[in-house]
């Protein structure tokens, strides 16, 4: 079923929620550029990993920011990678990520962020607890771009982070779709942004940790283990709650075709163009 006919009223209990997925956020940022080609602001937003940081350009207004980080830098730089590993120990050039694109391409409007009314969360996952920790900063750009890095540090493939030297992974861990944080903080009217088809769940099995990985930090080892489970628990909730008519969901449509480090531009291009699409169906109020 379409989007053709859903109505949503932007009430103060209105919250978007955005979830991760690497490459696949290109999905978001099409429905955020939508959202900001009409002018739609929600009191509260809360992101995930790519989802974080697509959704801080959504906040500080810049539309076509977050789509120019995803799919023009990989056009240019290439910035995911194998090599990366070797080079900088990290997947992808976080140094480019988080530096140079905010201080020198693209400069990211950090007043705009500090003037913005809207409440803009960023979860990360503790190393030490395995907990979600939720963030909302807006006046100390340093700490924003700790925050945002450390949603984005995905297990494995990225050194950790710190946020105020607490060491942090990638959000996704604990908290991948973060609906419940939003209704416990009195959002109840939601729209809920995904990067995987309806219907999508994770392997039922618990996730691989080997041994030499976070030996330190036994607590972020068992939320890594309990990963999927808790995905798939989190997907069954919004099912639910959509097929009750309290919330509302965007999602790919189309069978998704792109990876979590995606470097195909077409592939690319199409998702955030689907994503656009999409969220032009609905009406806002």
């Amino acid at each position: 079923m379409g989007n053709e006919h859903k109505q949503f009223i932007i009430t103060p209990q209105a919250g978007l929620i955005l979830e991760g997925g690497g490459m696949r956020g290109v999905f978001t940022c099409g429905v955020l550029d939508n959202l900001m080609d009409r002018g739609i602001r929600f009191p509260y937003t809360i992101g995930v990993s790519a989802g974080a940081c697509n959704g801080l350009s959504y906040i500080s207004g810049q539309r076509g920011r977050a789509k120019y980080s995803t799919i023009d830098l990989m056009a240019e730089h290439h910035y995911i990678g194998y090599r990366y590993l070797l080079t900088k120990r990290n997947i992808m050039d976080f140094d480019l990520l988080f530096h140079t694109f905010p201080e020198q391409i693209i400069p990211y409007d950090y007043e705009a962020l500090a003037r913005s009314e809207q409440h803009f969360e960023m979860v990360t996952t503790s190393c030490v607890t395995g907990q979600a920790c939720y963030y909302e900063e807006k006046n100390n750009p340093k700490r924003v771009i700790d925050i945002a890095k450390a949603s984005s540090s995905l297990p494995f493939v990225c050194p950790i982070s710190y946020v105020d030297g607490e060491p942090m992974l990638d959000g996704g861990i604990a908290d991948s779709i973060p609906l419940l944080r939003a209704r416990e903080l009195g959002y109840t009217n939601n729209v809920v942004v995904l990067t995987r088809n309806k219907g999508y769940r994770k392997p039922d099995k618990p996730g691989t940790v080997l041994p030499f990985f976070y030996h330190k930090y036994p607590a972020v080892k068992e939320a890594i283990r309990r990963r999927n489970a808790l995905y798939n628990e989190q997907v069954s909730l919004v099912e639910e709650l959509e097929a009750k008519g309290e919330l509302i969901v965007l999602r790919p449509e189309r069978p998704i075709e792109v990876d979590r480090m995606e470097k195909n531009i077409s592939k690319l291009t199409a998702l955030y163009d689907e994503g656009y699409r999409l969220a032009s169906q609905i009406d806002f109020k």
